[in-house]
């Protein structure tokens, strides 16, 4: 079970690290490298499904409070908007 945690967490490391836009991968890389030690099972698979948004409705919900697919929904998101670089 350890060993499957330690790959969810990699796979996540690169997948907010490659997002198509270098200010997303420095925003998500950064977030996600400071706090994913911290996060349970649970909170890694509520990271998973927030990274599987789109950038557009990150970086909305980020810099301009816009609300888009249910993104405020997610544990991660109330985390990742007290964030800051």
């Amino acid at each position: 079970m350890d060993n499957k945690l330690e790959i969810l967490k990699k796979r996540l490391i690169y997948r907010a690290g490659y997002r198509g836009t270098k200010e997303m991968d420095i925003l998500l890389s950064s977030f996600v490298n400071k706090n994913i030690n911290s996060f349970d099972k649970n909170l890694l698979n509520e990271l998973e499904v927030f990274l599987n948004f789109e950038d557009e409705t990150i970086l909305n919900f980020y810099h301009h409070d816009i609300v888009e697919k249910d993104i405020d929904k997610n544990s991660i998101s109330k985390i990742f908007k007290k964030f800051k670089i």
